[in-house]
């Protein structure tokens, strides 16, 4: 982003998405986006300071629930890659 140009607003949300969820250090995101560290650090600053506490309600039990069954199918879908890796193992040394 060292162009000169502002980033757009879709960019930014998304910086500021990935700093607060992805796990990962602020500075590897920024890094990775092009950004400054101060300036993804002001973004989140910026973005805690205007969220509103009139904000609708999160329903927890409901996010809850959704991230269950995301987790659920993670593990289905890891569970099947695994067999075929040993599967395929046993094909190759054949």
């Amino acid at each position: 982003m060292g162009n000169g140009n502002r980033p757009r607003p879709e960019f930014r949300r998304e910086a500021v998405r990935l700093a607060l969820t992805s796990g990962r250090t602020r500075r590897e995101i920024a890094e990775d986006l092009g950004i400054g560290l101060s300036t993804l650090t002001r973004w989140l600053r910026e973005e805690r300071d205007a969220s509103e506490p009139s904000e609708a309600p999160v329903d927890f039990h409901a996010e809850l629930k959704r991230l269950r069954r995301e987790n659920a199918v993670l593990k289905q879908e890891r569970d099947i890659l695994k067999k075929a890796a040993a599967f395929f193992a046993r094909e190759g040394s054949r």
